[in-house]
């Protein structure tokens, strides 16, 4: 038994070439030549316009149409004043605007224009025979053509612009074979001023485009900077939190456990309460470290102290007055412990707007407030403007974001602005239950647990 396998015969490279050329063109100056594309207002925001008055301003944007309506001003005047000895004089506007025709046409239809350009380019020729400077072209239509390809190529792709140069060229060598002229052609001008006229505009659309792709780029660094600075936030709230609940439940676990042995003959139930609360402890200081150990990186080392709390805050103010800032604390209300996770992020809260007095405004004078109120806590950190003489220093500008995030973890408010002097306020409130309320909440939470 004979298997017979057919083989298509493979296409040479130099016909996939040609295939990809065709293609290309097909593309660029065929599929869709004349779909309606619109010249879209120019920005009104450049260095140059933004300087403008506002009266102005708005109607600068449409400056790109006003300048194609001149040019095809100037090639009606020019086609009319040319070809006056040539042809009939009422037919020297005919002609004007004919040539100018394939100008305006590029406001709505850039490839379309581009061959209206060479029709019109033709047509003229075949009235305007007698004018031999630049033939076929005559001075209008070799101006229109300039013109309709130029604002037509700065629309287009880099591509595009190629293939109409060489276009170009053999309509400049095809129109006298049609037309039955055999003399030389003078294809040289038009190929030149064209080629130079394509390759500024060239140029500036690719500096456009990577000016472009570059501003893109810049916006998606942003973005992913922030949510990477967001990530790293919650990553150290995460692990500061750790460690306070971390503390805590071994405390629990501790205490639970050498309970029995401060009260003389306990009754077993009292043991066995005490070895559950143990038992739970642990179990869940287990939990906790699995669940929030994966935050760690490889060589974070957990602190040996407690995590820092509002006790602490002389020493933080004792520091940065060593560094050079003057900082005055005030404190109002009733003093009083609060949960850690709140006593933690207020004392980073003060911490980080202290930070950022002594990198944006160096030398300025700060305060400090520090207010007990019956609702929980509130604290404001103001400086003033910063000295002339004292050059701040650069920053990522992340410090806020973590401050709000902290905020926003214990379901706070914040503001952060300038204020009216010049100086910079940063004020939180951080509500707080008191002891029953939390109680309340935690007896629901086992009641609906069980």
């Amino acid at each position: 038994m004979t298997e017979t396998t057919s083989r298509a015969n493979p296409r040479t490279p130099e016909f996939r070439m040609a295939s990809g050329l065709f293609q290309s063109l097909r593309q660029d100056l065929i599929t869709d030549a004349f779909a309606y594309r619109p010249l879209a207002p120019m920005r009104t925001d450049g260095p140059v316009t933004r300087r403008l008055p506002g009266r102005i301003r708005p109607y600068m944007a449409y400056l790109p149409h006003a300048v194609v309506g001149f040019a095809a001003f100037f090639v009606v005047m020019l086609t009319s004043t040319t070809s006056g000895e040539y042809v009939v004089p009422s037919s020297s506007l005919v002609m004007g605007l004919v040539a100018a025709t394939p100008v305006l046409m590029t406001l709505a239809r850039p490839v379309g224009a581009f061959w209206a350009a060479i029709a019109a380019s033709g047509a003229l020729a075949v009235v305007g025979s007698g004018m031999n400077d630049v033939w076929p072209w005559t001075p209008g239509a070799f101006v229109s053509y300039l013109a309709t390809v130029t604002f037509a190529a700065m629309r287009l792709r880099p591509r595009a612009a190629g293939w109409m140069w060489l276009i170009t060229l053999g309509v400049g060598l095809g129109i006298p074979v049609v037309l039955g002229r055999g003399e030389p052609v003078e294809i040289m001008p038009m190929a030149f001023v064209l080629a130079v006229s394509l390759l500024v505009v060239t140029v500036r659309n690719i500096r456009r485009e990577a000016e472009e792709e570059v501003s893109a780029q810049q916006e998606v660094t942003a973005v992913e900077r922030d949510r990477r600075t967001l990530l790293e936030e919650r990553t150290t709230i995460a692990r500061e939190l750790h460690d306070v609940v971390a503390h805590h439940m071994s405390v629990v676990a501790i205490q639970a456990e050498a309970a029995p042995y401060r009260v003389k003959n306990p009754p077993p139930e009292l043991e066995a309460a005490f070895a559950t609360i143990r038992e739970n402890a642990v179990a869940a200081l287990t939990e906790l470290r699995r669940v929030l150990g994966v935050v760690r990186s490889a060589d974070y080392e957990a602190p040996d102290a407690p995590q820092p709390t509002l006790a602490s805050l002389d020493g933080l103010l004792a520091n940065v007055r060593e560094a050079g800032l003057s900082v005055e604390k005030t404190v109002t209300g009733s003093v009083r412990e609060l949960p850690p996770g709140v006593e933690l992020s207020a004392y980073r809260i003060i911490q980080e707007a202290l930070s950022n007095t002594l990198r944006h405004a160096p030398g300025a004078p700060a305060s400090v407030e520090v207010s007990y109120v019956l609702g929980g806590l509130g604290i404001r950190v103001v400086n003033a403007a910063a000295t002339a003489d004292v050059r701040p220093s650069p920053g990522a500008g992340h410090g806020i974001t973590g401050m709000r995030e902290r905020v926003a973890m214990l379901e706070g408010e914040m503001t952060a602005g300038e204020t009216g002097a010049g100086g910079y306020e940063v004020a939180v409130f951080i509500p707080v239950r008191g002891r029953q309320g939390e109680a309340q909440d935690a007896a629901q939470g086992a009641g609906q647990s069980a």
